[in-house]
């Protein structure tokens, strides 16, 4: 049944995905593409949707994943209902393991934060965040968002890099650069 591998799905990634949205990318992508739920390029789409609604980019690819999940699995599951189940079941189920951590283990840490143990653990856990987003990134950087030829994927680059140097270097409102980055790449491309 698609709602229990959905439930089980989204437990693994609840429990597993450290360090925030970007950082679960790769077990997302590990858990949703790879069964043929969505395709790389709705993954991808779902990735810069999240970024632009309001949200953490968990919860909103859960939600989203958890609707189009049954109508991909079944014809017999193409009604919205089938939908709108697999998307509240999905969006309580990652939020389920952060909301039982923080609750029953959150005092536990804050009283003995000063602990030796507590800190390894959370200078141990500094490192495979960086590299759980640095994965997130290389999975971002695939065709779908560059092109899949050479002067796409210099385009895209070129027109990367700008946003990049303007966001650092320019007071200007990141809205603004993603408004113009999308209209220039629609121009563009």
């Amino acid at each position: 049944m698609i709602y229990l591998r959905l439930i089980w799905s989204y437990l693994k990634i609840g429990f597993f995905g450290f360090g925030g949205g970007y950082a679960m990318l790769a077990l997302i992508e590990n858990e949703i593409v790879t069964p043929g739920w969505i395709t790389e390029q709705m993954f991808t789409d779902i990735v810069a949707i999240s970024q632009m609604t309001p949200g953490p980019i968990g919860i909103n690819s859960a939600t989203y994943i958890g609707y189009v999940a049954p109508a991909a699995s079944s014809p017999a599951l193409q009604a919205p209902i089938y939908g709108i189940l697999g998307s509240l079941l999905c969006t309580i189920v990652v939020v389920l393991p952060s909301f039982l951590l923080v609750r029953y283990a959150g005092h536990v840490i804050m009283r003995h934060r000063d602990s030796v143990i507590i800190k390894g653990i959370f200078a141990g856990l500094r490192p495979v965040v960086i590299g759980l987003i640095a994965s997130a990134a290389l999975i971002l950087m695939n065709g779908e968002n560059f092109g899949h030829t050479t002067p796409e994927i210099v385009k895209s680059v070129i027109l990367s890099a700008v946003a990049l140097t303007l966001t650092l270097a320019t007071k200007i409102h990141p809205i603004l650069l993603i408004i113009a980055a999308g209209f220039i790449g629609w121009l563009i491309f």
